[in-house]
């Protein structure tokens, strides 16, 4: 046993970190709290292609004899200038991480190493790192499960290539689709989310207090209410009551602190007129006094500092965020000031001490100590994963019998401008891909078609602009052909002449991007020359399937007999829909946010307050689509729901001619309450696959329900309106 506590790996966590604060300066302890650099300007290539250190790097180490976390250091984007060539791949990444490390450590007088934080989006956002469908398609698939193994591969990745914390968007609430952030999100409702950020913490980290070498701190985005700006404006301010924000912005940051989240990040918008990163009723307050999480809390890029507004400086600025519950800063210079705030008594250093003591926990936590090399094999089967995902998240919206193709089938025509390119499939915060990778839907139909099936093709036009100059040979193919498939949808990636503000969100958007963070909309329309390919091929008479390659849901007329979204499904979503398209794989997807008719109607999530006056007079207040939709190639039939105490069972049978997966939902309609009910609230949900006549007996928990409710239990929300309702009363001591 070593006689300095915390070098001693016997030693409880606890003992080591108090020993270990005991022994540092103030200087050293700012330190810690402080991610100021990009990580992507800690290094550079040298001529025999290694790495060799920057000046930038020496000096950020210098300043405060140590570094506590560098974010980015794996990062590959148009916005980091990262690209295959120059940046760490898979078989360098790990390489890079431990000459970084060797030198922080090397730099501390007491040796501590640093926290390497990186974006785990959908994936590890690095070169060569697996990319996995986006949030919103997460949702669509109902499939926490499936989303798990997921969520533990992208982990593994991560440790294998040096990274030890995820940054991971998971707990902000769709509430506006023209946002350009809902690709980001599981969906509109707080219980999907919930169950979806649980299986991420669990996933991603594990079991135990300390981290298996393949498993990573998730650091929860972002906390909280960030969903609910007004008019879908990235950051701009939101109207939330302390009502609305436990009911809708909550329960899924409740959910990732119960399953044991090491962090979350505190986001830009503000609470009550405050900002989340100085908000002390929300992160000490909420989070750990009432809820009792003892993790970390780091600040959103630059937010520290957005806090000047308020106090006058960056000094006082970055004073209010430590004081209000802020452990970490993230590219800010108000937490390098922090020294100074102490000894002008600003902060106390017992403050300073508690938030230092939760950046070293972490680490003693990740054995980085007793590990300071990456010793991680990079893990198997990343693009199946990836697939499965795709496959599952494939929603049918609309099918008049055209789907899935037939023997009459000789050819199709495959249109439109996502059918040829993987490029737009992968949504924001995407590496850079290698040359191949993935599978476009014109690829996926050319391999999978049975022989005899004739595959043909026309782009017709592009995503953006009003150019119908290629409409005339779309025209063409498809009036020659049996089927047509229309791929349309928007786009997420960013180009070298994105412009970007200093937190890395998009200024200008160029070329043909139409979502994102940064990329917000007022209308949710798709561009000009779309409609009109739309318009020119159904004309045609023959019958046309569309998919919907999207970030957000757009607004696309009835006039197609078949509509699918596959929202952005990853390099290797062209496979998952050309599976759907000929039958080889069931839509499985369901709705995760309502379809609107018009942005005339927004807010259109089905949650809403419950109203006699719910409709226009000019147009219909019902979404096109309601949230839980989603159809199959086979039937289903449900039984009379039967309450069982804490729990309802109902008896499912596969009505149809195919295998398929139903997605039970059961919602609770409030009957006496307190406060203003809302309509239908999601409360249990668990999808079950049938063989054709099979049926079985689906029992899904009741756990947080409460008061006088009645219970329905349906496809979707809109099916759950004229569903027969089932009363009980649950104890009101029961948490919502």
């Amino acid at each position: 046993m070593s006689d300095i506590v915390y070098r001693d790996p016997t030693a409880p966590i606890d003992a080591r970190v108090r020993d270990l604060l005991s022994r540092m300066t103030l200087r050293e302890k700012v330190g810690q709290l402080n991610q100021r650099m990009y990580g992507w300007d800690a290094y550079r290539r040298t001529p025999d292609g290694g790495f060799e250190l920057t000046d930038a790097l020496y000096a950020e180490t210098d300043r405060f004899e140590g570094l506590g976390a560098l974010c980015g250091l794996q990062r590959a984007d148009a916005w980091s200038g990262v690209e295959h060539g120059h940046g760490p791949g898979a078989q360098d990444g790990a390489a890079l991480a431990d000459l970084v490390q060797r030198h922080v450590v090397a730099r501390s007088r007491l040796g501590i190493p640093a926290l390497f934080v990186e974006e785990v989006p959908h994936g590890l956002m690095a070169l060569d790192g697996t990319v996995l469908p986006v949030n919103l398609a997460i949702g669509a698939t109902w499939d926490p499960a499936l989303y798990e193994r997921a969520a533990a591969h992208a982990a593994a990745e991560l440790r294998a290539r040096g990274g030890h914390v995820a940054l991971v968007s998971a707990l902000d609430i769709v509430r506006d689709p023209r946002w350009g952030r809902t690709e980001e999100c599981f969906g509109e409702d707080p219980y999907l989310a919930a169950r979806l950020t649980q299986a991420l913490v669990r996933g991603m980290q594990g079991a135990g207090d300390v981290f298996a070498q393949d498993k990573a701190p998730v650091v929860l985005k972002h906390f909280a209410g960030q969903g609910a700006t007004v008019g879908g404006r990235n950051s701009a301010e939101s109207e939330l009551g302390w009502r609305e924000l436990h009911e809708i912005h909550l329960p899924a940051a409740r959910a990732g602190v119960r399953a044991g989240a090491a962090a979350v990040m505190a986001a830009y918008n503000e609470v009550d007129g405050m900002p989340c990163s100085g908000n002390r009723a929300l992160l000490t307050g909420l989070l750990r006094e009432e809820w009792g999480f003892d993790g970390l809390v780091m600040a959103d890029g630059l937010a520290v500092d957005r806090l000047a507004r308020i106090t006058g400086d960056k000094l006082s600025a970055g004073a209010l965020a430590l004081n209000s519950g802020v452990d970490l800063s993230l590219w800010d210079e108000g937490f390098t000031h922090l020294e100074e705030a102490v000894e002008r008594g600003l902060v106390k250093e017992t403050v300073l001490d508690a938030a230092v003591a939760r950046v070293l926990r972490l680490k003693f936590r990740l054995g980085l100590f007793e590990r300071q090399h990456t010793t991680a094999s990079r893990p198997a089967g990343g693009a199946e994963l990836s697939k499965d995902i795709a496959r599952a998240a494939v929603t049918l919206l609309r099918n008049d019998g055209v789907l899935p193709v037939g023997p009459h089938v000789k050819r199709i025509a495959v249109l439109g401008p996502q059918a040829a390119t993987t490029a737009h499939q992968s949504g924001d915060y995407t590496a850079p891909q290698r040359p191949g990778t993935g599978s476009s839907v014109l690829d996926a139909l050319r391999r999978l078609a049975p022989p005899g099936l004739d595959i043909r093709h026309a782009p017709g036009c592009s995503l953006t602009g009003d150019d119908l100059s290629g409409i005339p040979a779309a025209i063409a193919q498809a009036a020659a052909s049996d089927l047509a498939v229309l791929v349309l949808g928007g786009s997420s990636a960013r180009t070298p002449g994105t412009a970007f503000d200093a937190n890395g969100a998009a200024l200008r958007a160029v070329s043909e991007m139409t979502c994102g963070e940064g990329v917000d909309l007022a209308g949710l329309r798709l561009g000009g020359a779309q409609y009109a390919l739309l318009d020119a091929v159904v004309a045609t008479g023959t019958p046309t399937a569309v998919v919907l390659v999207q970030g957000r849901p757009h607004l696309v007329p009835d006039s197609a007999p078949a509509l699918f979204s596959a929202w952005y499904p990853g390099p290797w979503g062209g496979e998952a829909i050309a599976e759907v398209l000929l039958g080889l794989t069931e839509p499985a997807g369901r709705l995760p946010v309502s379809v609107p008719r018009s942005v005339a109607q927004l807010p259109v999530y089905y949650n809403h307050k419950d109203t006699e006056y719910g409709g226009y007079v000019d147009e219909s207040a019902e979404p096109r689509y309601s949230f839980g939709h989603g159809l199959s190639y086979t039937s289903f039939a449900y039984g009379e729901p039967r309450p069982r105490g804490r729990t309802v069972e109902v008896d499912v049978t596969n009505t149809g001619p195919r295998y398929g997966r139903s997605v039970v939902q059961v919602y609770l309609r409030r009957l006496i309450t307190r406060t203003w009910p809302r309509t239908l609230e999601l409360c249990a949900f668990e999808g079950v696959g049938l063989a054709p006549g099979e049926s079985r007996t689906v029992t899904l928990p009741l756990d947080g329900v409460s008061g006088t409710v009645e219970i329905r239990v349906a496809a979707s929300a809109r099916e759950a309106l004229t569903a027969k309702g089932h009363s009980l009363t649950a104890p009101d001591d029961t948490p919502l």
